[in-house]
C-alpha cells in the first residue's frame, strides 16, 4: 500500500425531508447565494423546500449553470455574488451546479484571471464556504474537493482539485431524484461506475480493504443499475445508488492506491470538441481503453472478472476479454451507446483528440504511458 494523507471534512445529511436542515446548518447571519441549473428544481418541490428552509436568511439566486459548467456563465455568477456581498454559497442541483459553485467561491476573492485557478489549483485558497443540496447522483462532488469546468469559447474542459473546495455539508434526499429524466440516471450510473474503476483498475498495491470497498460499489451498481434506470421511485434503490455516487469519489477508495483517470481526461476532450455528455464519452472509450491496456492491467482485470462479474472461465485471456465485454454490455443495459459512430463521430476524431493531448505534452494513466499514440489506438477501437 502506498503512503497517503487523508482528510474529508464534508458533513453528509442523508434521508427523507432533510432539506429542512438548511435552516440550522447555515448560520442565520449569512448572506446566501443559491445556485441552480436549468430549472427542474421548480417542478419537483426542491426549490420550495429550500426557500422555506431559508426564509429567515438573506438569499439571492443565480440560475443557468449548465451541464459541464461554462466558465463565462460562472463569471456572471461571481459578479452577482460580489455585488450582493455574499458570504455563503449553496448549490442546488447536480454535480455540474456544485462544481461551478466551487469555482465561484474561489474566483470571488481571486485578483487575477480566474481561469488560472483551473489551470493551477495550487492558487486556490480558503474562500466563501460552499454547501449543496444534491438532486442528481453521479459526480460525487458533494463530498470531495474536485471540480470540472468547461471554457466553451476555447473548447477546453479541465478538472482541478483543492483541499479548499470541499463542501461544508451536503444534503442527500433520495426522494428528490424521483423526477429525473431516464438519460440522466443512465449517465449517472456510468459516471459513478467509472469513478470507482479509475481508482481500482490499475495494478495490485496490496490495498486489500480499498479493493473490497471499490468492488462493493461496482458490484452494487451492476446489481441495481438497470433497476434504477427503469424505476426512479423506489426509495431503497435510489438510496443505494445515491450513496454509491458519493462513496465512489470521496477519496475513501483511493487511499494508498495508484489511480488512472486517463479515460476521464480523454473524455473531456471528446466533450469539448463534440459536445457529448461526460458519461457518454466514458461509455464509448472505456471498453476500447481496457483492450489497449489489458497487458499492464492484467492482474487487476482478472481480479475484477472474478469478484465483480463472477466469471468462471479458466483461461486467463478469455476471462479478461469476457470482463471487458461484460463491462461494455453493462453500459448498454443501462442505456448508453458504446461506439463513437453511434454519435455520428467519424475517424477524424483520432487525429483531433490525439493532437490536443500532444499539444499539452501530457501523458495519462497510472504508468504515465497513455500518450498521443496510445490515444489514437483507443479512439480507433472506440469508433
Amino acid at each position: 500500500m502506498n503512503n497517503f494523507s487523508f482528510v474529508n471534512p464534508t458533513k453528509i445529511i442523508f434521508g427523507k425531508g432533510q432539506i429542512s436542515q438548511l435552516a440550522t446548518e447555515i448560520p442565520s447571519g449569512k448572506r446566501v447565494m443559491i445556485t441552480f441549473g436549468g430549472g427542474s428544481v421548480r417542478s419537483n418541490s426542491v426549490y420550495d423546500q429550500v426557500k422555506i428552509a431559508l426564509k429567515n436568511h438573506f438569499t439571492v439566486e443565480f440560475w443557468g449553470i449548465e451541464p459541464n459548467p461554462d466558465y463565462e456563465t460562472l463569471l456572471k455568477a461571481v459578479i452577482v455574488a460580489q455585488e450582493n456581498n455574499v458570504d455563503f454559497l449553496l448549490a442546488v442541483g447536480g454535480g455540474s451546479v456544485l462544481d461551478g459553485t466551487k469555482f465561484i467561491s474561489q474566483a470571488m476573492s481571486f485578483n487575477a484571471d480566474p481561469w488560472k485557478l483551473v489551470k493551477n489549483a495550487q492558487l486556490c485558497k480558503p474562500s466563501v464556504p460552499v454547501a449543496s443540496v444534491m438532486t442528481l447522483p453521479a459526480t460525487g462532488s458533494e463530498m470531495n474537493g474536485r471540480a470540472v469546468i468547461s471554457y466553451r469559447a476555447k473548447k477546453e474542459k479541465l478538472a482541478f482539485m483543492s483541499e479548499h473546495m470541499f463542501p461544508k455539508f451536503s444534503i442527500l434526499d433520495p426522494e428528490v431524484t424521483y423526477s429525473l429524466p431516464t438519460h440522466q440516471i443512465s449517465n449517472g450510473v456510468v459516471d459513478t461506475f467509472m469513478h470507482a474503476m479509475e481508482q481500482y483498475m490499475t495494478y495490485p498495491a496490496q490495498a486489500f480493504l480499498m479493493d473490497r470497498w471499490a468492488e462493493g460499489i461496482l458490484k452494487t451498481l451492476t446489481e441495481i443499475g438497470e433497476k434504477v434506470v427503469k424505476d426512479h421511485t423506489n426509495y431503497d434503490l435510489m438510496s443505494n445508488y445515491m450513496l454509491c455516487a458519493t462513496m465512489a469519489l470521496n477519496d475513501f477508495i483511493g487511499m494508498g492506491v495508484p489511480q488512472d483517470w486517463a479515460t476521464h481526461r480523454i473524455g473531456h476532450d471528446l466533450t469539448a470538441v463534440y459536445g457529448l455528455d461526460h458519461a457518454q464519452t466514458l461509455a464509448v472509450l472505456y471498453p476500447a481503453f481496457l483492450k489497449v491496456t489489458k497487458a499492464e492491467k492484467r492482474d487487476k482485470l482478472l481480479q475484477y472478472a472474478e469478484r465483480v462479474w463472477e466469471i468462471k472461465e479458466k483461461d486467463p485471456d478469455k476471462k479478461i476479454d469476457a470482463a471487458i465485454e461484460q463491462t461494455e454490455q453493462f453500459f448498454r443495459r443501462v442505456g448508453l451507446k458504446t461506439r463513437l459512430h453511434e454519435y455520428q463521430i467519424n475517424d477524424e476524431a483520432v487525429e483531433i483528440v490525439a493532437e490536443r493531448v500532444l499539444l499539452r505534452g501530457i501523458v495519462y494513466g497510472e504508468h504515465k504511458n497513455i500518450d498521443a499514440d496510445a490515444v489514437k489506438k483507443i479512439i480507433r477501437l472506440a469508433l
